[in-house]
């Protein structure tokens, strides 16, 4: 195998100049400033010791740094991840206790597991069963169920754990009296202080500044003796090599968590890596190395206990803006975490939750896209209405099962436009050969004794039956004048074995009517098969054509000779006219 295709990032610094390594070094700085305090907000977000978010940070981001086709993405702790993990292992155990800890990382294993099997067996094409408006529906639900779940360290008081997120938000409004206002304070003007710097300027680190604001203030102030919530002890020095303890029932019942993970954490990290690349068309992502990628890099960080990482769109924006060059810039952000987990852990105990919680929320206000709804409504109904019940399953029923409902939707979407795709009949258009749709174009020329017909999908199993009624159909609306049906087939990329009976049942009832029956513009793949199952000849190895225009012509010359049609060499050859 070639190195530079097994390791990207050999091939990205390749020929670096100076000035290329020093952004990459500026740019692992600045995803760091991030990262630090991302990492411990969505490891607590997960159910996890903020510390868990740092391990996050480590190998895993290391690892991608060199197998990743993406030069820029910044992988890590993201909140979507980190929800599904708390949305399905703690259906298991109670979180921050060692079993949930355990089952986090065994989930993070498996999750990695799947996505390089997806990678070796080249199966990445399956995440494309999950449409985007599932994925604006599934990521605004879960918007909510993140906000709902940071009223505890907003408001700094606790709240059992409840099933759905209404109950959690029932039980805060009614325990409302019991606010700690101080935490209510410091986290409001923690996102007022991050949302002034962003608007400021982007490059400005507003989650590290109000991390180093609060503790100091929660340090001073004596913190405890008000009641502020602190993040307390966090282990000190990197993590150990640890084997997840696991069997076959742990892994039975982790499936659905390791299921939605990954398709989630798929879709969102080539999405991003795909967004990325495009502004900069020098290099190529390569959706099978980025599985393997993902995939090693969880399977690493669980076994230095990292919580399972996924693609982040904010830090991987600020990466490139900051104006990463490779992978390096990834590294040097994996060498800084390092440093941090080596020296600067202790500095972390005075940090309050209600800070952390602020980064949270103003991190996943993105995740509501009102914007892409109101786009949907007006030029897709269709796709809005697959967007809000996939919003609505996720926020009533739970996170995996609107994960699940929006797979199956986006499959059932796919399966019903396929089984009764778009056809139209067609008209000459006038001093023209062209044909043309005559619902489209009013001046076009349909001859009474003639039917011109396109089908725009290919003929299978799923809409066989619909195209034998469409036809059927039009020729009893014609009327006994009708002598000949044209069909068009430019549209035709595929036909199964039910589409092959489908189109000799037609030819059948085309006979009985004494009509006859041209095929116009059908490829080689498709010739092939009729050729195959010796529907070539009963259609008549001289009626196939083309171009309409020519079928037209040769039945308006009585028929005779070979006229424009296909030759029977020409069939016998599958020579492919396309």
């Amino acid at each position: 195998m070639n190195l530079k295709s097994f390791f990207p990032i050999v091939e990205s610094v390749a020929g670096y100049s100076k000035t290329d390594w020093r952004k990459d070094i500026v740019a692992g700085i600045t995803v760091t400033v991030m990262l630090v305090p991302q990492g411990m907000a969505y490891a607590m977000l997960a159910g996890l010791p903020p510390i868990y978010g740092l391990y996050g940070g480590l190998i895993p981001l290391l690892l991608y740094a060199i197998l990743g086709s993406s030069r820029q993405m910044s992988i890590g702790p993201v909140a979507i991840s980190a929800l599904l993990i708390l949305a399905g292992v703690s259906r298991l155990a109670e979180p921050l206790s060692e079993a949930y800890i355990n089952l986090v990382l065994v989930a993070g294993l498996l999750i990695g597991m799947v996505q390089l099997s997806l990678s070796v067996f080249r199966l990445g094409f399956l995440v494309n069963f999950i449409s985007h408006p599932v994925i604006v529906g599934f990521t605004s639900a879960a918007a909510i169920i993140i906000a709902i779940s940071q009223l505890k360290d907003f408001l700094g008081i606790p709240i059992p754990r409840f099933s759905h997120p209404a109950e959690t938000a029932q039980y805060a409004f009614q325990n409302l009296e019991q606010a700690n206002w101080i935490s209510i304070a410091m986290c409001i003007g923690s996102m007022v202080v991050m949302f002034i710097l962003k608007k400021i300027n982007k490059a400005i680190p507003g989650a590290l500044i109000v991390v180093v604001i609060g503790t100091l203030i929660t340090w001073l102030a004596n913190g405890e003796k008000l009641g502020i919530d602190m993040v307390k002890g966090v282990p000190e020095g990197l993590p150990a090599f640890q084997i997840p303890t696991m069997n076959l029932e742990t892994i039975r019942m982790l499936l659905p968590t390791v299921f939605t993970v990954t398709i989630i954490g798929i879709v969102e990290s080539i999405g991003i890596a795909k967004v990325i690349q495009s502004r900069h068309q020098n290099y190529t992502i390569r959706p099978n190395q980025e599985f393997l990628a993902l995939g090693i890099s969880k399977i690493g960080g669980a076994f230095f206990q990292a919580l399972p990482t996924s693609g982040s769109f904010t830090r991987s924006a600020v990466n490139d803006e900051s104006g990463a060059k490779s992978g390096f810039a990834s590294v040097t952000a994996a060498l800084l975490i390092g440093l941090t987990l080596l020296f600067l852990t202790p500095l972390f105990y005075y940090l309050p939750k209600a800070v952390l919680a602020a980064i949270i929320l103003l991190a996943v206000r993105n995740l509501f896209d009102w914007k892409e709804a109101k786009h949907l409504w007006e030029t897709h109904r269709p796709d809005f209405f697959m967007m809000l019940a996939t919003f609505f399953v996720t926020l009533i029923l739970g996170i995996e099962e609107g994960v699940l409902a929006g797979v199956l939707l986006s499959i059932a979407m796919v399966l019903f436009q396929t089984s009764k795709p778009h056809f139209a009949v067609l008209g000459k258009l006038p001093n023209s050969p062209a044909y043309r749709n005559v619902l489209r174009f009013d001046k076009v020329n349909q001859p009474d004794d003639i039917l011109v017909v396109r089908f725009d999908n290919q003929l299978y199993f799923a809409n066989a039956s619909y195209f034998l009624d469409i036809i059927k159909e039009l020729t009893i609306e014609k009327g006994d004048e009708l002598k000949l049906l044209i069909l068009d087939a430019t549209s035709m990329h595929d036909i199964d074995s039910t589409g092959l009976h489908a189109l000799e049942e037609m030819l059948a009832f085309l006979e009985r009517r004494n009509i006859e029956l041209y095929l116009s513009g059908a490829i080689g793949p498709v010739r092939d098969k009729l050729q195959l199952a010796g529907l070539a000849q009963k259609i008549g190895e001289k009626n196939h054509f083309l171009r309409i225009h020519d079928a037209v012509v040769y039945y308006q010359n009585s028929g005779k000779g070979n006229g424009t049609g296909w030759l029977p060499e020409a069939l016998q050859s599958n020579i492919d006219f396309e």
